[in-house]
């Protein structure tokens, strides 16, 4: 069952077979139709409309090849029709009839195939030009050579003319509704685009921000392992076998811990590439940050107000630590405020430097507290089991900040109202160019 399934998938994906289904549904829609000229066996339908739609939807098949199976098929498709409604035309008869028909979608697809490969480097009003251009002369083969087989005469200017008009409406509106169809398109890809995005700068700014401790860890370890083989140096000059040998074994399982969290790092490092930091304007950066804490005081169930003042504008390919400071900083005021709320982000440029600013009107920071909020363990955050949480979160920020030769500090003036976080980072850091997120990892 599962590989008759995968045979008719596999049928159905193939280019001849697709011919053929749109040959089958444009004779099927040229049924639709008026006839303009009364009389006259001339016929405007929907068929040609189709077949336009088919052509722009599937420019990778041989148009000419379409054209000539789907002229053919609309030929068989009228002639069979005459025949099953009984009005006693003979076969060619009804071939005499209908042999124009064919010529249309021939001729169409011939004009079609001459801007086959420019359609996506043309403006859709050019486009729509070109293809009613087309339409007309495919529109004027048919006439005359019904004129011909069936000795009309001259054909008078009023028909020309009509005949203009239908080409005119027939193919802007037709092009009108790809073009729709596309943008239409076109959004649901830039909303998922916009969607992974979002997901990568998220796991990006997670991920840079456990490299960048990890890798503060590495130097500590550093310390510490220089430390412990220097006091198992002291020991053993001293004479205390014992204790030296305790040390040194001390020593070398802080070595182990060491070789392991770098076989670590080196990995998370190889996913915290230039990859990983796209370039982007402040002003998304800013966007992307609301919109993320946006939803985590929904989570929350907190109802607080966003409020954004842009005064710099410049690209940067450091987004993720942007985001890492940033995320950390709205995060910490999200919390601190009640039930509702308001946070005011800013960002703005001040001779050589870009400074960032996140004031909440939340519980605020008791005096006493002020110094001490950015040492590692300090924290004024307990979950519900009394049990305080790590505590690194702003000096991991002000780590961050450091790497790029900037500060950042409490707003003492504003204390009064609200609290208000400062950073400021050198704008020569941030530019588009000036230094990748592996560079400041390393440094």
């Amino acid at each position: 069952m599962v590989a008759r399934m995968e045979w008719l998938h596999n049928r159905f994906k193939s280019d001849e077979l697709q011919i053929v289904l749109v040959a089958l549904a444009v004779a099927i829609a040229g049924e639709f139709k008026i006839t303009p000229f009364s009389g006259q066996m001339f016929r405007v339908g929907l068929g040609s409309s189709a077949f336009l739609l088919f052509i722009l939807f599937m420019r990778r098949q041989l148009i000419m090849k379409m054209g000539i199976v789907v002229g053919v098929t609309v030929l068989l498709f009228r002639i069979t029709g005459d025949m099953i409604a009984g009005s006693d035309p003979t076969f060619l008869e009804s071939l005499r009839t209908h042999f124009s028909a064919m010529l249309y979608y021939i001729v169409f697809a011939i004009g079609m195939r001459l801007i086959q490969h420019r359609l996506d480097d043309m403006h859709p009003l050019i486009v729509g030009l070109c293809v009613t251009a087309t339409d007309f002369a495919s529109n004027a083969t048919e006439l005359l050579v019904r004129s011909m087989i069936f000795h009309w005469g001259s054909i008078p200017s009023d028909q020309w003319l009509l005949i203009a008009i239908v080409a005119v409406v027939r193919s802007f509106f037709t092009v009108g509704l790809y073009s729709s169809m596309m943008v239409r398109q076109m959004r649901i890809l830039h909303a998922e685009q916009q969607k992974r995005m979002e997901q990568m700068l998220n796991v990006g700014s997670g991920l840079y921000g456990e490299v960048f401790y990890l890798r503060k860890s590495m130097n500590a370890i550093e310390q510490i392992t220089a430390s412990s083989y220097e006091l198992y140096g002291r020991l053993q000059q001293a004479g205390d076998k014992q204790i030296s040998r305790s040390m040194l074994e001390i020593t070398q399982q802080i070595h182990e811990v060491k070789k392991d969290s770098q076989r670590i790092l080196a990995g998370l490092l190889k996913l915290s590439n230039r990859e990983t930091s796209p370039e982007m304007a402040l002003g998304e950066i800013i966007d992307f940050v609301v919109k993320s804490n946006q939803e985590y005081a929904a989570m929350l169930n907190k109802n607080v107000g966003f409020t954004l003042e842009k005064a710099a504008g410049y690209s940067t390919t450091q987004s993720i630590p942007l985001l890492t400071v940033l995320n950390n900083l709205v995060s910490n005021a999200v919390e601190a405020v009640q039930s509702r709320g308001r946070i005011t982000i800013r960002v703005w440029e001040r001779q050589a430097n870009t400074l960032f600013s996140v004031s909440d009107n939340g519980a605020g920071i008791q005096e006493q507290d002020r110094e001490l909020v950015f040492k590692p363990g300090f924290t004024t955050k307990f979950n519900q089991d009394g049990i305080a949480a790590t505590g690194i979160g702003l000096s991991h920020v002000s780590d961050i900040v450091q790497s790029f030769g900037g500060s950042i500090c409490l707003d003492l003036e504003e204390l009064a109202t609200e609290t208000t976080f400062v950073v400021t980072i050198p704008t020569a850091a941030l530019k588009k160019g000036e230094m990748t997120c592996a560079d400041l990892l390393y440094s």
